[in-house]
C-alpha cells in the first residue's frame, strides 16, 4: 500500500504493510496494551485489524498509520485518522506496544496525525473515543488539546462498552499550534 509517510523527530508514520503484521499480533496479544482497543486478539483477529485499516486507507483514502521508531526500525504501534460507518465522528485513534509507553512517542504520533487530519484531509474536527477508565488516554487527549464533549454511542458491536467522546475542531487545533 502507497501513500504518505509523515517524518516526525523520532518516528516514521507510514500506511500499514502485511509485514506489520508481527507487531500488530504483539499489540493485540498484550492484555494492558489491548485493554481498551478491542481486548486481547489471537493472530486471526490482528490480522482482521491490520486488513480493516489497510482496507480503510484503499476505500477512503485514510487510516491508522504504522508508527516506525526510526532509531531501531521497529514497528511500535498504530495511531491516526480512520472513521468507520457508524462512528461518532473522524477519529484520531491510538494503540501502542507498552514496552513505548511514558516516551512521549504517542503525543509525538498523534500530533503528526492532527495536523495531517486537518491540514491535508480537511477534516473540520477530530475525537477521540476513549473509554472512561483509560487515564492514559485521557490525558493524551488532553495533552492534544482535546476537551472531553460527554459520552459516546458506538455501533455494535461495541454499543455496550462506555465510552467517551473527546475532540476539538480544526480552528481550536490551528489556534493551539500557532507560534508564539
Amino acid at each position: 500500500m502507497t501513500g504518505p509517510v509523515l517524518d516526525t523527530p523520532r518516528l516514521l508514520l507510514r500506511p500499514p504493510r502485511l509485514e506489520d503484521l508481527e507487531g500488530w499480533t504483539a499489540l493485540a496479544s498484550d492484555p494492558e496494551s489491548a485493554r481498551f482497543i478491542g481486548g486481547v486478539q489471537p493472530p486471526f483477529g490482528a490480522w482482521r485489524s491490520l486488513s480493516a485499516m489497510a482496507g480503510s486507507w484503499s476505500l477512503q483514502g485514510f487510516g491508522m498509520f504504522s508508527v516506525i521508531e526510526k532509531a531501531t526500525g521497529a514497528w511500535i504501534g498504530r495511531i491516526g485518522p480512520w472513521h468507520p460507518v457508524g462512528w461518532p465522528g473522524p477519529e484520531i485513534g491510538w494503540g501502542i506496544l507498552r514496552s513505548t509507553w511514558g516516551k512521549g512517542l504517542a503525543l509525538e504520533a498523534a500530533t503528526a496525525s492532527m495536523d495531517w487530519a486537518f491540514g491535508t484531509l480537511g477534516w473540520d474536527r477530530a475525537v477521540h473515543l476513549i473509554h472512561p477508565d483509560n487515564a492514559p488516554s485521557r490525558a493524551l487527549a488532553g495533552r492534544l488539546g482535546s476537551r472531553l464533549l460527554g459520552p459516546a454511542s458506538l455501533p455494535p458491536p461495541f454499543a455496550e462498552e462506555p465510552a467517551e467522546l473527546w475532540g476539538q475542531t480544526a480552528t481550536e487545533w490551528r489556534v493551539r499550534r500557532a507560534p508564539g
